[in-house]
């Protein structure tokens, strides 16, 4: 067994499945960022960072080559997100939180429809890249979407992560992954307290003059 084999061995048993350390750490991992993005820390990218690197080996073990490439979609944007949130705490002081624009959303919400068009058709024609191709990528690409609005800022994120949860909690209960189905519950608790929160962060006289400047930007 190498090193990290460890990962993908069970960790214990819950309703009837065996939970792998890499799904139970991953997504531990996941919930404290998710925490994190509420409270708008910078520390919720290296937290995604980490957890992305963790369930690469829980997704690789259950043969879900969208849960992979999500993961490895959520180290790269991860990296992105931190640039650009360091970038707004040199610009404004702060990690400034604002609604998308009309423009802003439709462009989100079609490049979330073409790709997961793209990546689902991808995953029907090549069968070994995926066992359940259309939620598969519809959970790939709704990451990757998510991910670039909470890096933008944008009170949307939470939005998108909540459409995600809905396909991602029976996803990982029928792929063997029972922690991830669990946590994905607590996901969304979390999700409705951030969604709260950003949103009454968009109330204040301070983030309503940041949110016109950067859809004026």
């Amino acid at each position: 067994m190498s090193a990290f084999g460890w990962l993908s061995e069970p960790a214990f048993s819950v309703l009837g499945q065996h939970v792998i350390w890499s799904d139970m750490i991953g997504n531990l991992l996941g919930l404290a960022a998710l925490a994190l993005g509420w409270r708008r820390s910078m520390w919720t990218w290296p937290a995604q960072f980490l957890s992305g690197l963790i369930l690469v080996a829980a997704y690789l073990t259950a043969h879900l080559s969208g849960g992979t490439g999500k993961q490895v979609v959520v180290i790269v944007v991860a990296l992105w997100g931190w640039v650009r949130w360091q970038r707004g705490r040199r610009d404004t002081g702060e990690v400034a939180v604002r609604f998308a624009t009309w423009r802003e959303r439709l462009w989100l919400a079609a490049g979330t429809a073409a790709g997961t068009l793209a990546v689902g058709g991808l995953f029907a024609a090549v069968p070994a890249l995926s066992w359940n191709p259309w939620p598969d990528a519809y959970i790939f690409v709704g990451t990757l979407a998510a991910m670039v609005a909470q890096a933008r800022g944008w009170v949307e994120f939470w939005f998108a992560w909540l459409a995600v949860d809905l396909v991602g909690v029976p996803l990982a209960f029928t792929s063997g992954l029972a922690f991830s189905g669990l946590v994905y519950g607590i996901y969304f608790v979390l999700v409705l307290l951030g969604l709260r929160g950003w949103w009454l962060r968009t109330r204040t006289p301070a983030a309503r003059t940041t949110a016109l400047e950067g859809a004026a930007a």
